[in-house]
């Protein structure tokens, strides 16, 4: 058995010895060598992960050797006139020295572009998915005549759909391009299915070309995928809408709540959503090496820190200017002034800037067209799930019961013996918590500042009024339809026409339905 393993470690060190001197040869070696070399270092180490590791080095510019004793480094950083370096095969840090002590490993196109494919090569059949489709978008994006028998041996073992509709593009591309005859014809003519940028480049060519039949044949498979890419933007327009609409949702959702049930005016809801934006800040400061779970943790807390605001507010403030709305909109806002100045005074009033979690980070790629970012993803979904929570409250609780009642008819409630200044009280704090949902919301799509809740507090006051005062669903459908009419709106007019318009709109349709949509029900609500 010792023997055994003795031997293995023989060996083994024999091949990494055997690696080193064969990439040591790249210190000296011409183009033309360096090319040979490359390929035979692809051929003889493909499972090595260091071979990786230096075809991303030369691609980068960051090989270089010692002048004293050519070894073979990466660089890590320049500081002035020194370098961080590692050495490329042990991977220890050396020493920083003066760069004049280096030089670095010459490359050009041509040996990038051979080392662009044999990386390609190298990963195109790797066990993880993500390597080879990584592979696949670089071949796509560096393809040439020589390209296709590689596609061709990928496809032939490749079982995964994503990677084999990449390389089966790829195949297409380079067959259109450099095929003869029908081949060359169907090829264009499949094409059209296609969705990429790099396919219209490709057809864009041929279509310039000499030959009228296939200039013809390009022209239309171009016009096709036209089409598909107008169909899909149009889709991620809706898309965005929904996104715009879910954050408008969760700054109107607690605004439509104290509204309906107390028809308190509430100016100071803009820096409730403000401090739930802050709360998620701070908890990323006070936690920087748990940023991955920070919205996990900053959701119950902007809750209730915006909660035990809103409460202090309703008790100290509007429980004393019941029946006086306009007083209770002078009030409010003489609040959100000094709620902003505090948070200048805590925070600087300059913006801040709340890290995105990883698995919040990149975006879907349904195809070529379409991509759907992570991050707006997810808040439409926490959206319709807190939505659905709210209606759950009101519509499934005791609490919910007390509310509606008091809603629909104040007087009669408090005769039946419910406390309506603790309904208030719970009520507003429940509004301002999840205005402080929304915070934590928007944090993660614009920057932190005392100015944050100002960009909202009107379009939250438009889905409340669209929709009709305290009806969730109305909230839900106004701001859906509000967002959707913004990002539909905005790439023909511009994003401050396109608010105008919008409000336009809003005025014309409370002319006519001056309740909303879905306007309140009950005796209060005929007042």
């Amino acid at each position: 058995m010792k023997i055994l393993l003795l031997s293995l470690l023989l060996i083994s060190s024999i091949f990494a010895n055997t690696f080193e001197l064969d990439a040591q040869k790249l210190v000296h070696s011409s183009t033309k060598e360096k090319i040979k070399i490359i390929k035979e270092l692809s051929e003889t180490y493909a499972n090595d992960k260091r071979l990786i590791l230096l075809f991303n080095a030369i691609l980068n510019s960051k090989l270089f050797y010692k002048k004293s004793d050519e070894t073979l480094v990466f660089l890590l950083k320049k500081d002035e006139n020194n370098y961080h370096t590692k050495t490329v095969f042990s991977s220890q840090v050396l020493p920083v020295m003066d760069k004049s002590g280096y030089k670095k490993v010459r490359s050009n196109n041509r040996l990038r572009s051979v080392i662009r494919n044999k990386l390609s090569e190298i990963t195109l059949f790797s066990q993880d998915k993500e390597l080879r489709l990584k592979a696949a978008h670089n071949i796509m994006e560096h393809l040439d005549e020589d390209s296709l028998e590689l596609i061709n041996k990928a496809l032939f073992k490749e079982k995964d759909s994503d990677v084999k509709a990449i390389l089966q593009e790829c195949g297409l591309i380079v067959m259109a391009k450099y095929s003869q005859g029908k081949a060359q014809e169907d090829a264009i003519i499949a094409l059209s299915d296609s969705l990429s940028q790099i396919s219209i480049q490709a057809l864009e060519g041929i279509k310039q070309g000499d030959n009228e039949k296939l200039a013809l044949l390009a022209k239309k498979s171009i016009g096709h995928i036209n089409d598909g890419r107008t169909f899909y933007s149009y889709v991620e327009k809706a898309f965005f809408g929904l996104s715009l609409g879910s954050i408008l949702l969760l700054a109107a959702l607690g605004l439509s709540i104290t509204f309906g049930v107390m028809k308190v005016i509430n100016m100071a809801h803009g820096e409730l959503i403000m401090l739930g934006a802050y709360t998620t800040f701070t908890i990323q400061q006070i936690f920087p090496s748990m940023i991955e779970y920070s919205l996990l943790l900053a959701i119950p807390a902007a809750f209730i820190v915006s909660a035990i605001v809103g409460v202090l507010i309703e008790r100290f403030v509007i429980r004393h200017l019941y029946s006086r709305p306009l007083e209770t909109l002078l009030a409010t806002f003489g609040i959100s002034l000094i709620l902003q100045q505090i948070v200048r005074s805590v925070y600087s009033p300059l913006n801040q800037v709340v890290k995105t979690p990883e698995w919040m980070s990149g975006a879907l790629e349904i195809n070529s067209a379409l991509s759907l970012t992570y991050s707006r993803l997810y808040i439409i979904i926490f959206a319709i799930v807190i939505f659905l929570s709210v209606l759950f409250i009101l519509k499934k609780t005791s609490l919910g019961l007390k509310v509606r009642a008091v809603t629909q008819n104040r007087q009669m409630a408090q005769a039946m013996g419910i406390k309506t200044g603790l309904i208030d009280a719970i009520t507003f704090g429940l509004g301002s918590g999840l205005a402080g949902v929304a915070g934590v919301a928007l944090s993660q799509l614009t920057n932190v500042g005392p100015n944050l809740g100002q960009a909202y507090i009107v379009d939250s006051f438009m889905v409340v009024v669209f929709g009709g005062v305290g009806n969730l669903w109305g909230t839900f459908i106004g701001a859906m339809t509000i967002g959707e009419l913004n990002k539909f709106l905005e790439p023909s007019v511009g994003a401050i026409l396109t608010k105008v318009l919008v409000l336009v709109m809003i005025i014309l349709f409370i002319q006519k339905k001056p309740r909303g949509l879905f306007p309140q029900k009950g005796r209060d609500a005929q007042d």
